[in-house]
């Protein structure tokens, strides 16, 4: 009786081979029918037999499953050739599904047969069509139309599954790796991808891509300022402080990077640091008179008057319209006499303290001229305008008070 149950399980399972054999057959000759293929029969076919026993572990079911995928994509790229409107959601979907179809069929097709043989046939088959897929870049059209319905998370995964085609095991073949040069196009693209990821908010995903290309040719500007603004982002101060360090040294006509970097240290309050790169900077660009003017903005934070005074001169000596640098100038004035007026309140002795209010006013009239200058030369500019009222009524100038006062009603 055993014997007899055994020997009905034997026939049961051989009888459930062919069926899925012949399953696999009827998917491949739906999907390759010349006239009018069945790419939803197809699938309908195959499906059981990626699922079976007898056929999962099969390359070849797998082979075919992402035949089906590969031969919908050509239809459809015939289709569009003739004028016709194609859903490309259908097509990306083709696309993505023969992909990861035919690298299970490739990792079944590596394990040795009973034999101890290899099934190379598989691997040279899935290869070529991969190759297809590279350079007619059929990934890189499908990420480019998710990219313009703003999936940018899709258009991400989509790109990665393009530029990993040169890496996969089946295309390592020299005479094939010269089809697929990591040359500028893929450079084009692996910097697409990585943007694709900034706007998807995929930080991470987006630094590794970035970080890959921090140091090549390829948009390196971009890429750096890409870079910065997405470990700003996670607050990663170590890193986008490296990367604007970097990118300072590397490309010094680019201020935009000198401008972030200095800009953390001040706020960071280590100004003597910001110091020492604006005097890197000058001495490579000794004619840049906003390196100066921000240094006197800087020297001037640090109380350091005379030196602030120094730059801000060797600002406008450059560049004698300057306006910010003028207003500099008369700031450095004014903000003394400011504190003379708060240290005036502490002083006991009458004598002292009339001095003190002297040397004050001294200094307010010093300002003077540079906060006109300044006006004279950015009349629009309020800041100047405010100042220049406080100053005209310590001066008791009420025709020029008047007029300045006029003057910033009207903004």
């Amino acid at each position: 009786m055993k014997k007899v149950i055994f020997m009905l399980a034997v026939v049961l399972m051989s009888a459930n081979c062919f069926a899925q054999t012949a399953n696999v057959k009827k998917a491949k000759n739906a999907a390759l029918a010349a006239e009018n293929p069945d790419f939803a029969a197809a699938r309908q076919y195959i499906e059981p037999a990626l699922e079976d026993a007898t056929t999962k572990d099969v390359a070849d079911t797998w082979y075919v499953a992402g035949l089906i995928g590969y031969q919908e994509n050509d239809y459809l790229n015939a289709q569009q050739m003739i004028g016709k409107t194609i859903d490309q959601e259908r097509k990306g979907k083709a696309l993505i599904e023969s992909y990861n179809y035919w690298l299970k069929a490739d990792e079944l097709g590596q394990i040795p047969n009973e034999k101890g043989k290899i099934n190379t046939k598989i691997r040279k088959n899935i290869a070529a069509k991969m190759l297809e897929y590279y350079t007619q870049q059929d990934l890189v059209k499908y990420g480019i139309y998710l990219n313009e319905q703003r999936d940018f998370a899709r258009a991400y995964e989509v790109f990665s599954l393009h530029l990993s085609i040169p890496d996969l095991p089946m295309m390592q073949d020299p005479k094939m790796q010269e089809k697929m040069p990591k040359d500028t196009i893929y450079q084009q693209y692996l910097f697409y991808k990585g943007i694709f990821a900034v706007q998807a908010e995929m930080h991470p995903e987006a630094i590794e891509v970035l970080e890959q290309m921090k140091d090549g040719s390829y948009e390196a500007v971009s890429v750096n300022q890409f870079l910065y603004q997405e470990y700003l982002t996670l607050n990663d101060t170590a890193n986008f402080v490296r990367v604007l360090q970097d990118a300072t040294e590397r490309f010094p006509s680019e201020s935009w990077f000198l401008q972030n970097l200095i800009n953390y240290y001040i706020f960071s309050s280590q100004e003597d640091v910001a110091v020492e790169y604006l005097d890197k900077a000058i001495e490579r660009e000794p004619n840049v008179a906003q390196y100066y003017h921000i240094k006197g903005n800087i020297l001037e934070n640090m109380k350091q008057y005379d030196a602030a005074l120094q730059a801000f001169d060797a600002a406008l000596a450059i560049n004698p319209d300057l306006a910010d640098a003028e207003a500099g100038k008369g700031r450095v004035y004014y903000n003394q006499a400011v504190k003379m007026n708060e240290d005036a309140a502490n002083i006991a002795n009458d004598k002292e303290y009339r001095a003190k209010l002297k040397e004050m006013d001294a200094t307010f009239a010093k300002s003077l001229p540079f906060f006109e200058k300044a006006h004279e030369l950015d009349p629009e500019n309020r800041d100047y305008m405010i100042i220049l009222k406080q100053l005209y009524y310590r001066a008791n100038d009420d025709v020029k008070y008047n007029a300045i006062s006029e003057l910033l009603n009207q903004y």
